[in-house]
C-alpha cells in the first residue's frame, strides 16, 4: 500500500525509533545498514508528515520531543507486529551494545549474553569493556552498567546487584611480610589498585580514602592485574569480592576491619527499557545474577 500525502512511511518510522533509541544518527545508521544521511533524510521525513519536530538535538545526543513519543509507540507496536508476522513474536534479532566494567563483563555479562543468545540466535551482542562514569552521551551503547548510582538526566537506571571491595594477599606473602592487625599496619605494604590520575570513578576512589598511603607498588588500569599482582606476591590486593574470593591463591586480609559496599547499576536512555532487545537483555542479567547470590 502505498502512503498518502503526508502519511508517514514506514521506512521512516522505523529508522526514528532506532534514533530514537540510540541517541545517534550515526549509531542508528550502523544498526540499520544505511548511511547517516539517510536516517537524517527519514527522520526529517518524519517530522514532516507529522508536523513537528520529533528529535532535538542536546549536548548529551539526540532527544525525543512530545510528540516524538507518540511517534515511538506506534513505531513500537509495528515492531511487535512484525515480529508476529514473521511467525515468532518472541523472536529477537537486530544487535544489543552493553558497556561494562570489565570485571562485571567477565563475571556476569558474558555468561548471561551467551544464555541470551542461546535464546535468540538471530540476536548480535557488543560488549565493550570499560571502567568508567556513566556517559552523559551514550552513543551507540543500548545499555550501561558503572560502580554506584549515576547521576544522569532522561535516562532510566536501577541497580542490578551489589558486592565489596576487601583487602586479599596470599599466604606465602604474609608469611615473608607479617600480616596486618589493623588499617594503619597497611602503610608498610604496596596496595595493588588502579591508577589514582587514570581513575575515572569516584566510588572506587573513596575507596582508598580511609587507608593509609601505600608505599611503591604496581598499579594499573585493569581489575584483572591487581588480582595477578596480589596473586604474584607484589603486595595487598583492594579486589572485588566475586572476583577475589572464589581464587584460591587468595585470602582474605583485615577481614572484619575493611569493606568497600559498592553497587553495579545498568543505565539506558528514557526508550531504552521499552526495546524489547534491551529490556529482555536487562531481565537475562538480573536472572544470571539473582542465581550467582550477588542481587541487590
Amino acid at each position: 500500500m502505498t502512503p498518502s500525502p503526508g502519511e508517514p512511511q514506514l521506512d521512516a518510522l522505523m529508522t526514528f525509533l532506532a534514533a530514537a533509541r540510540l541517541g545517534r544518527y550515526t549509531a542508528a545508521a550502523e544498526v540499520l545498514g544505511i548511511t547517516h544521511s539517510t536516517v537524517s533524510r527519514r527522520v526529517a521525513s518524519l517530522e514532516e508528515a507529522m508536523g513537528g519536530r520529533v528529535l532535538v538535538r542536546t549536548s548529551g545526543g539526540w532527544e525525543i520531543t512530545p510528540l516524538g513519543h507518540r511517534a515511538v509507540a506506534v513505531a513500537e507496536r509495528i515492531e511487535a507486529s512484525l515480529r508476529g508476522l514473521a511467525g515468532d513474536e518472541d523472536a529477537m534479532q537486530g544487535m544489543v551494545r552493553i558497556a561494562a566494567p570489565d570485571a562485571f563483563t567477565s563475571s556476569f555479562l558474558v555468561p548471561a549474553m551467551a544464555r541470551l543468545r542461546m535464546r535468540h540466535p538471530a540476536l548480535a551482542v557488543e560488549l565493550i569493556a570499560a571502567t568508567q562514569r556513566v556517559r552523559q552521551n551514550r552513543s551507540g551503547v543500548d545499555l550501561e552498567i558503572v560502580v554506584g548510582r549515576p547521576q544522569v538526566h532522561r535516562a532510566f537506571a536501577t541497580p542490578v546487584c551489589s558486592y565489596s571491595l576487601r583487602l586479599y594477599a596470599t599466604p606465602e606473602y604474609l608469611a615473608l611480610r607479617g600480616a596486618p592487625t589493623r588499617v594503619a599496619d597497611l602503610a608498610a605494604h604496596p596496595l595493588s589498585y588502579y591508577i589514582e590520575s587514570s581513575l575515572q570513578v569516584d566510588e572506587l576512589d573513596r575507596a582508598v580514602q580511609s587507608l593509609p598511603a601505600s608505599p611503591p607498588s604496581i598499579r594499573s588500569t585493569s581489575v584483572f592485574a591487581h588480582v595477578e599482582a596480589t596473586a604474584a606476591g607484589a603486595g595487598i590486593g583492594l579486589l572485588p569480592d566475586f572476583l577475589a574470593d572464589p581464587d584460591p591463591r587468595l585470602i582474605r586480609v583485615l577481614d572484619g576491619s575493611y569493606a568497600h559496599p559498592l553497587a553495579y547499576w545498568a543505565v539506558a536512555r528514557d526508550e531504552g527499557p521499552r526495546n524489547p532487545v534491551v529490556a529482555e537483555a536487562l531481565a537475562v542479567l538480573r536472572a544470571h545474577i539473582e542465581e550467582s547470590g550477588s542481587m541487590v
